[in-house]
């Protein structure tokens, strides 16, 4: 597809785009399997039609100008509408091919992304995926750069150029095994959870943010057992009767629904205010394959 869509693009736009994705000529050569120079020629046939510069030429590559930032967005949304005209082409043969692109959060990638990719393919067995795994900001950052269709993310503000498809609550949960002291209550607050041994993850987390906001306003400091920036590695420490942890229910609802773990919600000011993001760049129009998986992505979100 992505071959296809490239035809209906000015060849000096595509070559012009990939210097501004890879930040240097030679590796943008690379990529379009071409020579520098020819990638070099095209950058300038654009440069002398606008009559400006569009690149800063640095000693560690090229940075674009205000006007190549500005071509930039004009160029990636004409790549992605040429993307979504191939796209549903395709989409006419009845979802049988077409790929999609995401990037969440890494709390999505534990069980809930495997799980509702693999039964959507099991509808749509034509259908690829590419998943990244990235930091909050980096999510929103690749959807406003084009590089995916959908981002999943946690929020706790609006993002200028972001449509939200879907947005719902994500409350921070303390988690535990099944047969901790806590275990047979509905909700706890920090107090009640001091005694225990605690796991968190690292501080730029916003589950760990917004714990970290109640404890400085309940005046309760913890003494973590344990940090980790992997929830995979936090929840297996709580499996193994490490102690206490935090997490979203996206990212532990499985384990909790098949009775491996227990979670209850943290009863203090301010440890709802963050919400579920499904992110798409505003103004896109999306290709048909994007549109049907992510009212497949709503149906399988957990209320």
């Amino acid at each position: 597809m992505a071959e296809r869509s490239h035809r209906l693009q000015e060849t000096s736009l595509r070559y012009f785009l990939e210097v501004v994705r890879c930040g240097s000529v030679t590796e943008a050569s690379t990529r379009l399997h071409v020579t520098a120079s020819a990638v070099s020629r095209q950058i300038a046939v654009l440069e002398d039609v606008l009559k400006v510069s569009l690149f800063d030429r640095q000693p560690r590559g090229m940075i674009p100008s205000a006007a190549g930032q500005l071509l930039a967005v004009h160029a990636q949304r004409g790549a992605l509408e040429a993307d979504r005209v191939v796209s549903d082409i395709d989409g006419l043969q009845g979802l049988r091919s077409g790929r999609i692109r995401i990037a969440a959060c890494p709390g999505f990638a534990v069980e809930f992304l495997p799980r509702t990719i693999a039964a959507f393919r099991a509808d749509y067995p034509g259908i690829t995926f590419h998943l990244r795994v990235l930091s909050p900001a980096d999510v929103t950052a690749a959807v406003l750069r084009g590089d995916v269709d959908i981002g999943l993310n946690y929020s706790r503000a609006a993002e200028r150029n972001i449509r939200v498809e879907h947005r719902q609550a994500a409350s921070v949960l303390a988690i535990m095994r099944p047969d901790h002291a806590l275990a047979h209550f509905h909700s706890v607050t920090l107090a009640q959870m001091q005694p225990f041994p605690i796991a968190l993850p690292e501080v730029d987390n916003t589950v760990r943010q917004l714990f970290d906001i109640g404890c400085s306003e309940q005046q309760i400091a913890f003494d973590p057992v344990f940090v980790c920036n992997q929830f995979e590695t936090l929840t297996n420490f709580v499996m193994n009767g490490g102690g206490l942890s935090i997490s979203g229910l996206i990212t532990i609802g499985d384990r909790v629904e098949r009775g491996e773990l227990h979670a209850v919600e943290i009863r203090e000011r301010g440890m709802s205010q963050r919400s579920i993001e499904f992110q798409t760049l505003n103004g896109r129009t999306l290709p048909e394959v994007v549109r049907v998986f992510l009212e497949f992505l709503r149906s399988h979100m957990r209320v």
